[in-house]
């Protein structure tokens, strides 16, 4: 299984950006998708939950201003992120659950200027 995490880059404070996961040699369609971030010196935060289903959860972090997507046909899972601050500024990652395992990406950096 592999998980390739691409959209990062630098954004100015209140821009956005559309993260996108693709996955590879997995059951996408039945498993749930997760977003996490890493900020520098910072433990790893979940941000966003999506399950096979479409129900999504968010931290409250970001409730409001992102929105996790995913579209089954392609394997991809999405993270639009609006209304950007500096304290977004992060590693974000994704994850896939299911069948007892547990996948992760390797990480696309996101950094917002004020």
């Amino acid at each position: 299984v592999q998980l390739q995490a691409s959209g990062g880059g630098l954004v100015q404070a209140g821009g956005s950006l559309r993260l996108s996961c693709a996955a590879s040699g997995s059951a996408f369609s039945i498993n749930a998708m997760y977003w996490y971030r890493q900020a520098p010196g910072k433990q790893r935060e979940l941000i966003a939950r999506i399950t096979s289903g479409g129900t999504t959860n968010y931290a409250d972090s970001v409730k409001g201003r992102f929105t996790i997507s995913r579209d089954n046909a392609k394997n991809t899972v999405y993270l639009q992120m609006n209304s950007l601050k500096p304290e977004d500024t992060a590693v974000y990652y994704c994850n896939e659950v299911g069948g007892g395992m547990n996948y992760w990406g390797k990480g696309t950096l996101v950094t917002v200027s004020s």
